[in-house]
């Protein structure tokens, strides 16, 4: 591993992982052809529900654009498992075994299991002979895992971050359907009363105003674009770096020494390294971040960028934290749910592109 400042700089994978939220994410209830609907707890996690089997075993998975595994709990997991649902192959007709070993280290810990191959159905759209992990030890995700809401994890990352070489769902979805758009979308819930949405095959002009932009990735492992510039107020804080967007992650990321400064400058306080709270009085005065993707600038306001746990003003927690991710690709930012809540993003397969335009939170 990577030696910096003295500390093990983490892989973005492991570091994603870090992102799990402090409280948990949702999308129950399918709704519309191609939609699920995505729900809100407490602004800081987001799932919603598809089935694996024939008959279909429903799960709640985390719809994650920074990892490209589908993985849910084995009917043998371990008691980190608690009380979650659980996959039993001898239920479905349509289970192909594999047992193949999977393992995968978060930065908590390890999760592992076997690969299997089975139907897996999201919006009412059969993907046929997925394959995906089940769980056996979930134990590296603590009790991140243990009080989640969700039950796994749908990636929706490009297939060369597969673990496994396992094609991912999306991947396999769009050579299955063929006449099917190779995009999907998402909006995420402004707050916990409003439902959000991720469309396979298509968007919703509904749900963002003005014209969508397209960026170019410049990476196909995740969806990664240009971050030019990072602004805060009139302090900028990077210049030519790369933007992941991620629906894995909670909040912003950026390098520890950077997000450092940028709670000095809006006056945070350290809760625990790298997580900050901030006055919930001080919202409306907080400076704006400008950024800076592909040559277009996103403006967030401090009612953006700060978590106001259940709308209380008693708790409010930065939506950005330090992460230093290691990767061959230079200094790296992730532009988790904070930022996706605030611009409606188009994930673009064909073109290899994001598109993106203001969400429409009315």
């Amino acid at each position: 591993s990577t030696q910096s400042n003295g500390k093990r700089k983490m892989t973005i994978g492991e570091s994603h992982r870090r992102g799990l939220p402090l409280v948990t994410k949702t999308f129950p209830k399918l709704q519309g052809d191609n939609d699920v609907i995505i729900h809100d707890f407490m602004g800081v996690q987001f799932y919603g529900p598809m089935s694996i089997g024939t008959p279909a075993q429903p799960f709640e998975v985390v719809y994650d654009t920074g990892s490209s595994n589908l993985w849910v709990p084995a009917y043998n997991c371990s008691t980190s498992c608690l009380l979650k649902p659980r996959y039993q192959p001898t239920q479905s007709s349509t289970y192909v075994a594999n047992g193949e070993e999977y393992q995968i280290m978060y930065g908590s810990g390890p999760c592992s299991g076997v690969m299997e191959g089975d139907v897996a159905t999201v919006q009412g759209i059969e993907v046929k002979n997925q394959q995906f992990a089940m769980v056996t030890n979930a134990s590296g995700l603590g009790m991140a895992f243990a009080v989640a809401q969700w039950d796994g994890i749908l990636g929706l990352a490009w297939p060369t971050i597969a673990v496994n070489n396992a094609t991912p769902v999306f991947t396999n979805m769009i050579a299955q359907n063929p006449n099917m758009d190779q995009i999907f979308a998402f909006y995420l819930p402004n707050d916990a009363s409003q439902n959000g949405e991720l469309t396979f095959g298509g968007y919703d002009s509904s749900k963002f105003v003005g014209n969508l932009v397209s960026v170019p990735l410049t990476h196909e492992f995740y969806w990664m674009a240009a971050l030019d510039s990072f602004v805060v107020g009139s302090t900028v804080y990077t210049t030519g770096a790369g933007a992941v967007i991620d629906s894995g992650t909670s909040t912003l990321t950026g390098p520890t020494a950077v997000v450092t400064a940028i709670a000095n400058q809006i006056n945070a306080t350290q809760l625990i390294p790298g997580r900050y709270i901030v006055d919930c009085a001080s919202i409306p005065t907080l400076p704006a971040f400008q950024i800076t993707i592909g040559g277009t600038t996103w403006v967030l306001n401090g009612a953006d960028y700060v978590i106001n746990v259940e709308n209380e003003n008693i708790e409010c927690m930065l939506g950005m934290m330090g992460m230093d991710i290691d990767t061959r690709f230079g200094e790296l930012w992730i532009m988790g749910d904070v930022f996706m809540r605030k611009v409606y993003t188009v994930f673009d397969y064909k073109n290899k592109a994001v598109r993106f335009a203001y969400a429409n939170q009315n």
